[in-house]
Parts: structure tokens; sequence; C-alpha cells
């Protein structure tokens, strides 16, 4: 194995949900369904603004635009690195892996992310936003692998959620679920199966 991509959300950056109220957290529950939501995917892809997800959270969740939108800006200003996933991340940039990601993330989402020292170590980057195209679709994986003239067969794919991890596999690039309930756990499985 050569090349480790990883996905962000969930991966390698969370909000700290002790810093959450409960109904902060009821308001985005729709964020761990199995199936994501058309309106969030398409705010992912980049086919719609931030203004157009706000007026769908106000319908959903029968409240006011001004508390969605401190909601949803609340909820970029709450995420923080996983701690283990970035003590791996570094570990792995140390031992000479290429590291990319591959991540489903909306340009006010990743215009924050990116602003954290881990995000600086990866080589590469695939944002759906950017690319309009989403995961699981095979398009996304597709243009990682054109981009960076990745072999699928030297790659593995983290990811939280199976069906990403199922359309990464489809295409030759090893999948590892990982488990955002239990990050340590997760980490410490890909360290020994790669450091």
């Amino acid at each position: 194995m050569k090349n480790i991509v990883f996905d962000l959300g969930g991966v390698l950056f969370a909000r700290d949900k002790t810093r959450c109220a409960e109904e902060f957290g009821d308001f985005f529950a729709f964020v761990r369904a199995e199936e994501m939501p058309r309106f969030w995917e398409e705010y992912d892809r980049g086919t719609s603004t931030m203004e157009e997800v706000i007026r769908t959270l106000c319908r959903i969740n029968d409240c006011p635009p001004e508390r969605c939108r401190h909601y949803l800006q609340r909820s970029i200003d709450l995420q923080e690195p996983v701690k283990p996933t970035e003590q791996l991340v570094r570990e792995l940039k140390a031992a000479g892996y290429k590291l990319y990601v591959l991540s489903n993330m909306s340009r006010e989402f990743i215009a924050f992310l990116r602003r954290f020292p881990v995000y600086g170590l990866f080589d590469g980057e695939v944002v759906s936003c950017e690319v309009g195209t989403v995961k699981p679709e095979p398009r996304i994986y597709e243009i990682l692998l054109e981009r960076y003239r990745l072999d699928p067969a030297e790659t593995l794919f983290v990811d939280d959620r199976q069906a990403n991890i199922d359309a990464a596999e489809r295409l030759g690039i090893r999948g590892h679920l990982f488990d955002y309930h239990n990050p340590a756990a997760t980490c410490d499985a890909l360290r020994r199966q790669l450091l």
C-alpha cells in the first residue's frame, strides 16, 4: 500500500459533542442517516448555496432563519481534528505514505477545515463541491485516481460510510470502514496494518 485516502467529516474532523446542546445535535440528526438527504447532497455537490440550505432547514425544523443560520455556522465553527486520526495522519506521513483527501464537503465547510495544520500534510485532494460529484458516485473516485495517477491496488480509502467504501472497492480501491464512535480503535487497527 502506497496511498492512503481519508474522508474528512466524521473521520479526520468532527464537532466536539461536549460543546453541543442536545437540541443542536437533533437539528443535524440527518447527517447520520444511512442516506444523506438530497438537499445536503446538493450542498456538498456545490449546486446549492448555503442560503438555500438554510431555507430547507427552516422548513424541516420549523424554526426561524436566524436560528438556522446560527446553527449552520456553528456546525462549521465547532469542527476540529479528531485527535487519534490527526496523530495517525502524522505517523503515516512520516512513514512515507502519500496522503489524499476524498470528501463530500460544501464550500463553507472545506474553507474552514483547510486552515488546520493537519490539512497541510496531504499530497492532494478531491472535494465534492469543487468537482460537481459526490460519493458514492463512481466519478468522484475516478477523478481522484486520474488526477494523482494512483494505482487502485496500491490505494486504501478510509471512510465512515459503508456505501462509500463499497463504491471505492468496485473500482479496485481497498476500503477500511472508520468507526466514528471509537476513532482510537479504528486508528489502532490501521496502525497495525500500515506501520
